[in-house]
C-alpha cells in the first residue's frame, strides 16, 4: 500500500507540556514514540539549560537529534563499506 492510500492517523501528543496534533500515515504508536523521544530530549536539555527560551530549547533539541541521526548514518555507511551488501541480507 502506498502512502497515498494509507489512512492518515491524527494523534494527540504532549511535548514539553504542550499538546500537539500530529498527522501521518504511520501508526499511532510510532507517532507517539517519536513525540516521546522529542519530549525526552527537550526535558533533558531543560535540566542543563533552564534559562533558554522554549524556541531555543526546541532548536537545540532539533540539532541534537539531527546530530544523532547523522552519526548513525555515518556508522551505517561505514558498516556497509566494511561488510558490503551481504550484510543487508
Amino acid at each position: 500500500m502506498s502512502d497515498k492510500t494509507k489512512p492518515i492517523n491524527r494523534v494527540k501528543v504532549k511535548i514539553n507540556g504542550e499538546d500537539y496534533y500530529i498527522k501521518g500515515t504511520v501508526s499511532e504508536e510510532y507517532i507517539k514514540q517519536v513525540a516521546q523521544y522529542v519530549d525526552k530530549t527537550i526535558n533533558e536539555l531543560e535540566k542543563k539549560y533552564s534559562n533558554l527560551s522554549r524556541t531555543r530549547m526546541a532548536v537545540l533539541a532539533a540539532l541534537n537529534i539531527t546530530d544523532e541521526l547523522f552519526r548513525l548514518k555515518q556508522e551505517h555507511d561505514e558498516f556497509l563499506a566494511t561488510f558490503g551488501s551481504d550484510a543487508k541480507d
